[in-house]
């Protein structure tokens, strides 16, 4: 039995579903920071220094939580690439490929696929 695929939107795993809850809660607690200076338009060491660089700190963290591959997706991705291309290669042999769909210039032309180096 094989495992169901998952879906081919998943571009996050867990563990960047749980940085991106670190950076939130590092970005609210920069926020609340800011908030709690008591002197006057908050112009104190928590409002002016404290603050900022905890929301420097946490849009760091989103950056890379949006940005890291989790292991666990890239090995969906490749079982899901692996299947995939059973299923598109899956015609018996001796049978011709179906043809192209026309369009407004005419037939489509394939073009020869050529390595991009020069052998020895």
């Amino acid at each position: 039995m094989q495992p169901a695929p998952s879906s081919p939107f998943a571009a996050f795993g867990p563990r960047n579903y749980r940085l991106m809850g670190l950076g939130l809660a590092v970005l609210a607690a920069g926020f609340l920071t800011m908030t709690l200076d008591d002197t006057q338009y908050g112009e104190g060491l928590l409002g002016i220094t404290i603050g900022p660089i905890l929301l420097v700190v946490g849009f760091i963290v989103e950056f890379f939580a949006i940005m890291m591959r989790d292991p666990a997706t890239l090995q969906t991705a490749a079982t899901n690439a692996a299947a995939t291309a059973v299923v598109a290669t899956d015609a018996p042999l001796g049978t011709a490929p179906p043809a192209a769909p026309v369009g407004l210039a005419g037939p489509a032309t394939t073009i020869p696929i050529r390595p991009s180096y020069k052998p020895l």
